[in-house]
């Protein structure tokens, strides 16, 4: 079977990268959305449909990495469908997350902070190294790299690398979290979780946990030498969430399965 799948914010960086690939991985691009204020010129050869809802409409499923100010919205926009969505939006609102939660009660979801298998290994790494060091003798940093053009900071993925390191630890990383220090704050908590964001260039992404402890240091990078990894990884999640039962799925989901 051809899967149709669409493409909202059509002319997005990462989304023009799926667009490139679709063809090889044997999907029907079935159309695309942009912005009405978009100054980007509609990617050739993709109908512009009028919203979501349209988009949903005529596609299986649809591959969204736009904004996270557009979550709720595109959730609202699904209901009633029969299209599965690939989320791949960074710096998700709680309220956002939300409504992730209450549409995949309606149609299959896979939301991912990065869609890389290789972070996604880390991110298992980083909870059991964390279960390991305990936050009563091991501080944790995260430190997260990118191109000048990224918007959020922390980075969706430097704080999936967080919520790991809390979950090894019994913790909320709401509770630990740190993001940036500055000025005279006092001695760092012991349970506390940092982050710290670099922005700058083309740089496709790095990400990095650190973990020191009284007397040794250990550390987890991924880097990102193309963004078509991103691509190949959606495009896989998006053939493989077809079909699936209305649910929240995620690339551990999938890689367990494949992996079996």
């Amino acid at each position: 079977m051809t899967i149709r799948i669409g493409f909202p914010g059509a002319t997005g960086r990462i989304s023009q990268l799926c667009q490139e690939a679709s063809a090889a991985a044997g999907f029907l691009i079935s159309g695309g959305t942009v912005r009405a204020n978009s100054t980007r010129t509609p990617p050739q050869g993709i109908e512009i449909l009028p919203d979501v809802r349209a988009l949903a409409d005529v596609s299986d499923v649809i591959v969204d990495f736009t904004h996270a100010d557009t979550v709720e919205a595109h959730a609202d926009a699904l209901k009633g469908t029969s299209c599965a969505w690939v989320l791949g939006t960074s710096g998700v609102t709680p309220t956002g997350k939300a409504a992730i939660e209450r549409i995949a009660k309606e149609v299959p979801v896979f939301y991912a902070a990065n869609f890389s298998r290789g972070m996604n290994v880390v991110l298992l790494l980083a909870e059991r190294l964390a279960q390991a060091l305990p936050a009563e003798s091991y501080d944790a940093e995260i430190v997260d790299i990118f191109h000048r053009n990224k918007v959020d900071a922390p980075s969706g993925t430097a704080i999936a690398l967080g919520e790991a390191v809390a979950r090894g630890r019994g913790r909320n990383l709401a509770d630990v979290m740190v993001a940036g220090r500055e000025g005279d704050i006092g001695a760092r908590k012991p349970d506390e979780i940092g982050f710290s964001s670099l922005r700058g260039g083309s740089v496709a992404g790095e990400n990095q946990l650190i973990i020191t402890g009284p007397a040794d240091q250990t550390s987890l990078t991924h880097r990102v030498s193309n963004p078509r990894v991103y691509a190949k990884g959606a495009l896989q999640a998006a053939q493989w969430v077809v079909g699936k039962p209305a649910g929240l799925y995620s690339m551990k989901d999938m890689l367990l399965e494949l992996n079996r």
